[in-house]
Formats: C-alpha cells, sequence, structure tokens
C-alpha cells in the first residue's frame, strides 16, 4: 500500500484512544499493510495506528528483524524492576528522555484474520510494546517521563523547528 506520513506532538489524533479494531473489515487489512510498509523505514521499531492518523487499536512492529502487527493488543503483563531507558518516538522527532519502563511485557491481541496473538520480550521489544500500547491509549511516551524529564521534555518540544 502505502509509507504513511507521521503525525507529530500537538495532531489530537496522538490524544485520542483508538477504538477496536473488526478484523474481517475491508479497511483492516489496507490498515495493516500500511502500518507494515512504514515501520520498516530505517529506525523504527514500532509505529502505531495513531501516528499515521488512524485512532484504531493496531501497531505493527520491527524488533531484530521480526516484522509483524497486532489488532485490539492489550498489555496484559509486565515484570521486573522498573529502568530508566533512553526513549524516543517518531512523534516528537528528534528528542529522547530516561523513561520508566519494565524490562519485559506481554501483549496478547488478533490478527486479521481473528486469530490469537501474543508476543513477549525484554529489552528492546518490552519497550516497544509498552510504547505502542500506550500511543492507543492515547498516551505519548512523555506523559510517562519523570516530572523533571517532562518539564525537559516540553521545552525541548517548544523549542522544536517540527512544532
Amino acid at each position: 500500500m502505502a509509507v504513511r506520513e507521521i503525525r507529530v506532538f500537538g495532531d489530537p489524533v496522538l490524544r485520542t484512544a483508538g477504538e477496536l479494531v473488526d478484523p474481517a473489515a475491508p479497511s483492516t487489512k489496507a490498515l495493516v499493510q500500511d502500518l507494515l510498509d512504514t515501520v520498516q523505514l530505517p529506525g523504527r521499531a514500532g509505529v502505531a495506528a495513531h501516528q499515521i492518523g488512524v485512532a484504531a487499536r493496531a501497531f505493527s512492529y520491527l524488533v531484530d528483524d521480526r516484522l509483524g502487527y497486532v489488532l485490539n493488543p492489550e498489555l496484559v503483563e509486565t515484570r521486573g524492576e522498573v529502568q530508566e531507558i533512553d526513549e524516543g518516538c517518531l512523534s516528537v522527532p528528534d528528542l529522547g528522555f530516561p523513561t520508566p519502563r519494565f524490562p519485559w511485557a506481554r501483549v496478547v491481541g488478533v490478527d486479521a484474520d481473528g486469530n490469537r496473538v501474543e508476543l513477549v520480550g525484554e529489552g528492546l521489544m518490552a519497550q516497544m510494546l509498552q510504547h505502542e500500547c500506550a500511543h492507543l491509549d492515547g498516551r505519548l511516551y512523555i506523559s510517562a517521563l519523570e516530572k523533571q524529564n517532562r518539564v525537559r521534555a516540553m521545552e525541548a518540544i517548544r523549542n522544536a523547528p517540527w512544532f
């Protein structure tokens, strides 16, 4: 289908809770293909539907050469001690901040045929699962930052050339 433009901070779709996706809907196949095409550009680990302008519960991922997608994902389990990990976001370009993340995460959802999908991972995969699921709830990673880092992030966003 197409590589879609990434929506950036300030776009209302990024602050909107996503609607459940009907795997059987004709539009779902196109959404999935656009998500898969868009995540395959260099430097991308995940792309939420919100980031391409669709307030739907879906994301694609490309982590450790593993490409895929999940519809209607739920972050059902996290484990380990929360760590601050340097994180960025395509919707907050060229900026990154220490973000609290669990080192392990599990997401459950479905594919376009309605089959159960389970994604489990640690490290970058766990970080991506938490990050993308937050997008689907209408939250950007900067909302998870500790207060001091959130203040720094908002100042950096106000001064960013893309804002």
